[in-house]
């Protein structure tokens, strides 16, 4: 399934391209070299919807209305918090920041082991610490040095281990998560982006937010959305804390740090999975 990814962000490409005359199977299937029989088995058991319906949950319009009739049900999650039901497959998340004084030590006597694994969305790098999660990364198309160097800037002081079999163990708890599986995340930032990230494990999944409803969220006032921006965009754990979950308020998807088709996929395959699931 991994392997899988790579034929399906062609796909995604074509589709950004050209998801305003909504091409059909065929015209997909050969822009990542498949029949259309192939692409329609593997597409449909990637993502679990069909590609036309996966095109449906990617096109403007459909964002456009998935914001406007998404109110009162992020209105609901901003209000409780995070909370199980939330999470597909049970899947609970719990976070802790860093205190102002960890972030400004920058990583200073922090042991962090990194190693890349397999994920539905290509190769993923995780980073963990004795606390959890600190770091979840897709490979940029610079290659995996060029990941994990922008990964390693953000704790310069600290020492880094490489783990790659205990990080494919945390990566099964966050791709394939079990009935119980519990998710610990380290917040590494300011005061300012903890708020914001914060905010950001609030939107369900199948669910979008504008950069105004985030900042509702995070500040009380949908003010500082450049800097709220900012703080999305400064996200080190992807995925996991879904900035991919936020788009312009036109409903236009902007870009992605880890790939504007990576954010394509995120969002198509957790919609078609909400829907599937009927949520």
């Amino acid at each position: 399934m991994p392997g899988d990814y790579a034929r399906i962000e062609k796909a995604l490409a074509f589709i950004v391209e050209h998801a305003a005359r909504q091409p059909g199977l065929e015209e997909l299937a050969a822009a990542c070299g498949l029949s259309p029989f192939h692409f329609q088995r593997i597409f449909t058991r990637w993502v679990g919807i069909s590609p036309k319906r996966f095109l449906q949950h990617v096109t403007l319009e459909r964002a456009k209305a998935r914001l406007a009739g998404s109110g009162s049900v992020l209105d609901a999650a901003f209000a409780v918090g995070l909370s199980a039901p939330s999470r597909l497959h049970d899947l609970f998340v719990a976070h802790e920041a860093v205190t102002p004084g960890e972030f400004k030590l920058r990583g200073e006597g922090l042991e962090i082991a990194h190693g890349w694994a397999d994920s539905p969305f290509g190769d993923a790098l995780i980073l963990t610490t004795r606390r959890g999660i600190c770091g979840l990364a897709f490979e940029l198309e610079a290659g995996r040095e060029a990941t994990l160097a922008d990964m390693v800037r953000r704790w310069p002081r600290a020492r880094f281990v490489e783990d790659g079999k205990a990080m494919a163990a945390v990566a099964r708890r966050v791709f394939a998560p079990r009935a119980g599986d519990r998710v610990e995340l380290v917040l590494h930032g300011s005061p300012f982006q903890v708020k914001v990230w914060e905010a950001l494990l609030r939107i369900p999944p199948g669910a979008l937010a504008s950069y105004g409803r985030v900042a509702q969220a995070a500040l009380g006032a949908p003010r500082g959305m450049r800097a709220v921006g900012a703080a999305v965009g400064a996200n080190p754990i992807s995925y996991l804390v879904p900035c991919h979950r936020v788009v312009r308020g036109t409903g236009e998807l902007n870009q992605y740090h880890w790939g504007r088709a990576r954010k394509l996929a995120l969002i198509g395959w957790e919609a078609g999975r909400a829907e599937a699931a009927g949520d």
